[in-house]
């Protein structure tokens, strides 16, 4: 079989013999022939299809590293690696999408923080927060104000701590005044001081106990038009509106990402093993980048903030029901916590329910 020189397998496989010299050093294409004395690289033909593999998957701006592995696997399985790949570039361009969106309102002076309503809307809430009968304590914290809505669900030996240290930080916000163009900046800011406590609650004490405890944190600011919502780990917020239930929060956990590169089924995930394990959370050594964004509010709108403890045990078409059905948020969270228990209580639950309503 005759080779190929460099240049005319660069040719044809539409890589340039630099990329060429490149992939050969990183293993990720080696030459059929090296000449000893020259360094002069030769291909065989049957490499085109690699190479035209590697040119492909740089041009979806694969990292060289998973392109690797990608070429070591057999066709079916490197489709599904592929198709992962690709979900989760949509998942992170549907995130810096949302963000452009906003800063171009903000710096064209249409103001997403500013009120569309020629009247605020009010605000009636209600939270409740249950150890249930399984667990010995309770880790989660919920919280209702005037101004800030807030969920923690703990973990680790200083869960508990470490969920009421981050809404504590948080409702410094309940009496700031915050610039209406910053209002992004400031729940970031706080979230920064709730991560700073976080930290100060749960340091290792001689034996290490607290090293792995931490906590995850969903909240909303309230602005009279808006909600800006602050979201790490697996607590959820569902919207009510016009008789549909949303949820507008994204689990930050094992199994969410498994769903979205396509490896599991949403009905698997129920029973995975690994459900509950966070991939992003406030505590050390955890990633704690959060969702961050603005939510418009319309009168009749209903919220629900609530931990995993929830989420996971009662039927989201149960939740459905109690949220269209129960008239007042007092009322709604007692019978959410109530069918938790109900269904076995397996964890702590916490729920926050708030309604948006035109002023008298």
């Amino acid at each position: 079989m005759e080779l190929l020189t460099i240049g005319a397998f660069a040719k044809a496989s539409r890589l340039s013999p630099k990329a060429l010299r490149l992939y050969d050093e990183l293993g990720l294409l080696t030459p059929a022939r090296v000449d000893p004395d020259t360094g002069y690289r030769r291909y065989a033909p049957g490499q085109l299809e690699q190479a035209r593999l590697v040119a492909w998957l740089r041009r979806l701006g694969m990292p060289l590293a998973r392109i690797r592995r990608v070429c070591a696997m057999e066709p079916g399985e490197a489709a599904g690696e592929i198709r992962a790949y690709w979900a989760r570039i949509e998942a992170d361009t549907a995130a810096r999408r949302d963000l452009a969106a906003f800063l171009v309102d903000h710096l064209t002076g249409k103001d997403p923080a500013m009120s569309r309503t020629t009247a605020p809307l009010t605000l009636r809430y209600a939270a409740l927060s249950d150890t249930g009968p399984v667990r010995p304590s309770n880790q989660d914290t919920a919280y209702a104000g005037s101004r800030l809505l807030a969920v923690a669900d703990g973990y680790g030996t200083g869960g508990a701590l470490a969920g009421a240290a981050a809404v504590d930080a948080l409702r410094s916000l309940e009496s700031e005044t915050v610039p209406a163009g910053d209002l992004l900046g400031a729940l970031e800011d706080a979230l920064g001081r709730a991560e700073q406590a976080v930290h100060g609650v749960t340091s290792p004490g001689d034996d290490g106990a607290d090293a792995d405890a931490g906590t995850t944190l969903t909240a909303m600011l309230w602005t009279g038009s808006q909600l800006a919502l602050v979201h790490i780990g697996d607590s959820r917020v569902h919207l009510l509106r016009d008789g549909e239930l949303f949820q507008i929060t994204h689990d930050h956990t094992v199994v969410q990402s498994l769903i979205d590169e396509g490896r599991l089924t949403p009905e698997e995930a129920a029973s995975h093993p690994q459900r509950s394990l966070l991939i992003r959370a406030l505590g050390r050594g955890a990633d704690s980048t959060p969702d961050l964004r603005l939510h418009d509010a319309r009168a009749g709108d209903r919220y629900l903030l609530c931990s995993d403890g929830l989420s996971t045990v009662v039927p989201a078409e149960d939740v459905h029901r109690v949220l269209a059905d129960t008239p007042g948020p007092e009322d709604a969270v007692r019978e959410l916590v109530d069918l938790a228990n109900a269904s076995g209580g397996p964890d702590n639950v916490s729920c926050v329910v708030a309604d948006v309503s035109a002023p008298a």
